[in-house]
């Protein structure tokens, strides 16, 4: 007993300092990025989610959006490179071109205007 006493007595080790109070975690790193930079990647995904009038696992697979599974998520890096090949082209520096353009809240935009009534 008296050989277990001192160990008692002592002080609980604290456990190892955490993230501070209200605090997340390590931050997200996005994977398999071609075109986009991790700064962009929200924007570019409401503003496609917005165009296309889609969810996410329309182009993502669920749980792994770095994969390139979805044919989807192919055409929408073409379609990202179309969108930057298009918009320099104007003098004025705007962004004149978008998904939006032509899709109009459409998963595809129409090729002709709809019939007259």
């Amino acid at each position: 007993m008296l050989i277990l006493l001192p160990l008692w007595a002592q002080e609980p080790q604290a456990p190892p300092p955490g993230p501070p109070a209200g605090a997340k975690g390590a931050p997200h790193v996005p994977k398999n990025l071609q075109l986009l930079k991790p700064e962009e990647i929200m924007g570019t995904m409401r503003a496609f989610r917005t165009a296309l009038g889609v969810e996410c696992t329309f182009c993502h697979v669920q749980g792994d959006f770095a994969s390139d599974e979805k044919h989807n998520k192919l055409v929408a890096r073409k379609m990202i490179e179309l969108v930057r090949s298009i918009n320099p082209k104007f003098p004025d520096g705007k962004e004149h071109v978008s998904c939006y353009t032509c899709h109009r809240g459409a998963q595809e935009p129409l090729m002709a205007p709809p019939a007259a009534q």
